[in-house]
């Protein structure tokens, strides 16, 4: 009797791993580009050091076309929850689809401009008649440019603005051929390690723009609130990693992602922007909550310049309940 105890024993042993495994909840997650960039850091340290894995989620990734692209693809169900800009739902309930963003990457803008010192560009109203980059005219970096030149009382006509896509603005930055850009902590970091002398204005001087956010359905939220739940603790727990210690975070990052190996000196300084530039929340809000004010602001801006037709109830485009104190 004892042995049959000791034999039944050592089979559930055995078999409560297994069963662990397959109680985890899956969780696709949509990336806008390729996530091996270092604005993706948090989700790929959050997978690596298994803080997924510790709230239960068995997280697989994708890549999507674009920030605009998952939203739709989240909204129809195609991956479980996906990433872009914090306003991206303003555009994308306009057109029908139920997505919100559930929690945020930081404070304050993922978009800076950076100018070429040589170029001798002051303030936003220098930017006139200047050669400025930009990913595309259907894309954060464009709305958030149209925004400071407005701020001068400038529109896109009285400048060379360019879509050039990320490798495009990082050579001709280089090159001289543009003096100017609208784009994130990455491009910055590549121009700057070519020797160039950059000026960068944090654009939420001029203008509220937003960081990264993290969107699920309202199907999901509605569903499976545990799970978005859980994504977001872990998620923002390696975010507030990166801000504690960039350094160690670089480690950590590469761990996740051997193909940087060699460039812990670069990611260290990527890393160390995002927790200067991004990350930052002025209280009272906390690391990931919206602020409904900057949300109405940015819609504003969207309608007066034709981004989007439709203005949407700005409780519609984003929720706290992930994010609580």
């Amino acid at each position: 009797m004892i042995k049959t105890l000791k034999i039944a024993a050592v089979v559930l042993a055995a078999t409560l791993p297994m069963q662990s495994a397959f109680a985890a909840e899956k969780i696709t997650y949509l990336f806008p580009a390729p996530d091996t960039l270092p604005a993706f850091a948090p989700f790929q340290i959050a997978k690596h050091k298994g803080y997924y894995a510790d709230e239960g989620l068995d997280v697989s990734f994708q890549i999507g076309k674009g920030g605009a692209d998952v939203a739709k693809q989240v909204a129809v169900g195609n991956a479980d929850m996906g990433g872009g800009i914090g306003d991206t739902p303003i555009v994308t309930r306009a057109n029908g689809l139920k997505v919100k963003g559930v929690a945020l990457l930081g404070g304050q803008a993922l978009t800076q401009i950076a100018v070429r010192r040589d170029a001798n560009i002051q303030s936003p109203e220098d930017l006139r008649g200047k050669a400025i980059g930009v990913l595309s005219f259907k894309d954060t970096t464009y709305y958030n440019l149209l925004a400071v030149l407005a701020s001068a009382g400038l529109s896109q006509n009285d400048a060379s603005v360019q879509a050039l896509g990320p490798g495009g603005i990082i050579k001709l930055m280089i090159s001289g051929d543009i003096q100017a850009m609208s784009g994130v902590p990455e491009w910055v970091a590549a121009v700057q390690g070519a020797g160039i002398e950059l000026d960068v204005w944090n654009i939420n001087d001029i203008f509220p723009a937003m960081a990264q956010a993290m969107f699920a359905s309202d199907d999901t939220i509605e569903k499976r609130p545990q799970a978005v739940q859980r994504f977001v603790n872990a998620t923002l727990k390696a975010v507030r990693e990166i801000q504690a210690s960039p350094q160690q975070a670089t480690a950590d990052y590469i761990a996740a992602v051997p193909s940087h190996q060699g460039e812990e000196a670069q990611i260290t300084d990527i890393l160390t922007r995002y927790t200067q530039l991004v990350y930052p929340t002025q209280a009272p809000l906390q690391l990931g909550q919206f602020d409904p004010a900057r949300l109405k602001t940015v819609q504003d801006f969207y309608l007066s310049n034709d981004i989007v037709r439709t203005a949407v109830p700005i409780e519609d485009t984003y929720t706290n309940q992930f994010v609580q104190d």
